[in-house]
């Protein structure tokens, strides 16, 4: 494992159960229907669209197919009861990029507050000035779901799950790009998005949602929650980076250690950064803060082989539960009471210029050595 010592910077989150996290801590005074009160149409899925068709020089917005599983034995035991949703994304490509010369490019995956000042955008930026095009996927307008939108309804209105099939529907609309090398495609994730990209590495995963292309060539996950635990056997083989920091909450180091590990003995190479001094979303343009947002500490949620998960031994989903979008978002909204002191509140967040530009320098060195980016 890689640990990077820069003077001060190194030392040696709602996320997986999102929606359960964000109404856990005002279930007991209302219920769900106080708090939803149109829970069963919430929210609407955006009509489908047709897929963008693309041409060597294609940029700009893009339309995907994908679907929304919303849980995991949905997407690995039931995927055909998944709603189909047309998955969108901005695609950005440096000027060399052409059929003749295909790029190297990166899927980029926000947070659980959508795409961020400062964030996303800088890091498509980055990526294009070092040759590498980069496609910001928006996982929430598909499914009715808008920057007005709290965001309590946000990750309940967007499962990690259904940010990994967005994120595997992206990989093989890329594949299909003349521009775009398909042997050369990452994989980054900021917070929900970061544990997504983790997540993605489980074989299971791209064996459901992109059988016929190439994996991701790697993965890199900024500050995503490791309170999961997926029973990862088998990784797709590509190497992992993880970036982390000494001062946000939200992050257990320990437990994120502990799934790296097991990313290792699965079959990937694991490199990982720590911050001593920074909190969550360093690289966005927030001013450093304690944001009041709840994530998880203290307890693990497991998936069983059927891909149930459970917290404590209680199991979070009934195993005989319909897979329709609106069962499974009643089921998240409800089982907040059974992660109890689990949930905490308010976390170090915001800017730190001198570790968003060490991460940036670290992140260009490992995309160089493992997929010839930016030579």
């Amino acid at each position: 494992m890689l640990r990077t010592h820069l003077n001060r910077l190194f030392t040696p989150v709602i996320i997986f159960f999102a929606g359960v996290l964000s109404t856990s801590g005002i279930a007991s005074a209302q219920s769900v229907a106080d708090l939803f009160p149109s829970l069963p149409a919430m929210p609407q899925m955006a009509p489908m669209a047709p897929a963008t068709v693309l041409l060597s020089d294609t940029q700009g917005n893009i339309r995907f197919n994908s679907s929304s599983p919303y849980d995991l034995d949905v997407l690995l035991h039931q995927p055909t009861k998944a709603a189909p949703t047309a998955g969108m994304g901005r695609l950005l490509l440096p000027p060399q990029a052409s059929d003749a010369t295909p790029v190297p490019a990166m899927v980029i995956l926000p947070g659980g507050s959508g795409v961020m000042p400062g964030r996303e955008g800088e890091m498509a930026q980055m990526l294009i000035r070092n040759g590498i095009a980069a496609l910001v996927v928006d996982y929430y307008q598909p499914r009715g779901i808008n920057d007005d939108t709290p965001y309590r309804i946000k990750l309940l209105g967007a499962s990690e799950f259904d940010v990994m099939a967005d994120a595997y529907a992206a990989l093989r609309a890329l594949n299909r790009h003349p521009a775009i090398d398909a042997r050369r495609i990452g994989l980054i994730g900021y917070s929900r998005g970061g544990m997504v990209a983790r997540m993605s590495m489980d074989e299971r995963m791209r064996a459901k949602l992109a059988p016929r292309v190439p994996p991701f060539a790697l993965h890199v996950d900024f500050y995503g929650p490791c309170f999961e635990e997926l029973r990862t056997q088998k990784t797709t083989g590509a190497p992992l980076l993880s970036f982390r920091s000494g001062e946000d909450a939200s992050n257990d180091l320990v437990a994120c250690a502990t799934a790296e590990s097991r990313l290792r003995k699965a079959g990937s190479l694991v490199n990982a950064v720590v911050f001593a001094k920074a909190g969550h979303d360093w690289d966005s343009s927030e001013p450093r803060t304690v944001a009041e947002r709840p994530y998880l500490r203290g307890c693990t949620v497991k998936f069983d082989a059927n891909a149930i998960p459970s917290v404590r031994g209680h199991a979070l989903i009934p195993a005989n539960a319909k897979p329709d979008r609106e069962t499974r978002i009643k089921l998240r909204a409800q089982s907040g009471k059974l992660l109890g002191d689990c949930v905490k509140i308010g976390y170090v967040s915001g800017r730190d210029d001198e570790v968003k530009s060490a991460s940036q320098s670290v992140l260009m060195h490992f995309l160089t050595s493992q997929m010839g980016a930016g030579d």
